[in-house]
């Protein structure tokens, strides 16, 4: 069954590949003038946070604004175009070591591709007053999310490694609407645990599930937003790159980190990020002033 999934998510990546590249080199005459080494800085630091289950949607979308490296419009299209070939990579990874059985690994893909394939179509025509409301909303709920598993009130999870019955048909839902969500540059990492912990799944089996979820929804989500235009080129292709290399070294070589301290900076800046895009997104029109880069 690994086998199988390996081969799936290994000629969809190839698909996706070349639909990037092509898009990518047909308007490298037209790039983003932003920095690329801020977007790799920022792209090796959110797939490095990434792989120890902080999370890269709501750090990568607090960097992208803070460092002023994109549109507020974009930043859903460049998250998913931007961290698809990381999460394959991860999800490779953490598919292999930890075993889920096949009915709810594969069932929590599908419902999740399915979603953001619904959902992308949607959020890629999305204004940037709607997409600041949607992310900062988004971001609030986030980081209320990754507070309450910092502070021990998000259940601990059991010991089962799969679902079946009413359980396994909610888990679907769930994962049907946190992949529609993603599209809107909400990530999938912390709501997902949250579920996984409510079923009384072992907290470990969140990992193959939240990433093996993201690598088959996102390579679909983005071609929808690269057929839009709706991403940062440069950016997406700053994340694809360095951010591998993140993804490697936080796998292999890391042995300890102060994770608890890293997740509550995080957390603070999930929250300061939040609160700017709703400020932004209630400013009126004639008192706006652009903070960010006009693409």
């Amino acid at each position: 069954m690994v086998t199988i999934l390996f081969s799936v998510l290994g000629i969809i990546c190839i698909f996706y590949l070349i639909y990037f590249i092509r898009d990518f080199i047909e308007h490298r005459d037209n790039l983003e003038d932003n920095s690329w080494w801020k977007l790799s800085t920022i792209g090796f630091v959110t797939n490095f946070f990434d792989v120890l289950g902080i999370g890269s949607f709501a750090t990568g979308a607090s960097l992208l604004r803070i460092f002023k490296q994109s549109n507020d419009r974009v930043i859903p299209g460049t998250l998913n175009v931007g961290y698809t070939i990381p999460v394959m990579l991860e999800a490779l990874i953490f598919i292999k070591v930890i075993k889920v059985e096949p009915l709810t690994l594969i069932g929590m893909i599908i419902s999740a591709l399915i979603g953001s394939w619904l959902g992308a179509g949607i959020v890629s025509k999305f204004s940037e007053e709607r997409v600041q409301k949607v992310m900062g909303g988004a971001l609030i709920a986030t980081g209320v999310l990754m507070t309450l598993s910092q502070i021990g009130l998000i259940p601990s999870g059991g010991n089962a490694i799969g679902l079946g019955g009413g359980k396994l048909v909610f888990a679907l839902v769930v994962n049907l609407i946190l992949g529609a969500l993603m599209t809107a540059g909400i990530g999938l990492y912390a709501p997902c645990m949250v579920l996984v912990y409510f079923l009384g799944m072992s907290p470990k089996i969140a990992f193959p599930i939240m990433f093996g979820s993201c690598a088959f929804l996102m390579p679909i989500a983005s071609i929808k937003f690269i057929k839009e235009g709706a991403y940062n080129r440069k950016a997406s292709m700053a994340f694809s790159t360095v951010g591998v290399l993140g993804v490697l070294i936080a796998a292999y070589f890391v042995k300890s980190l102060p994770i608890n301290i890293l997740t509550w900076i995080v957390i603070v800046v999930v929250f300061y990020t939040a609160i700017s895009m709703l400020k932004a997104a209630l400013k009126p029109e004639s008192e706006e002033v652009e903070e960010v880069l006009d693409y």
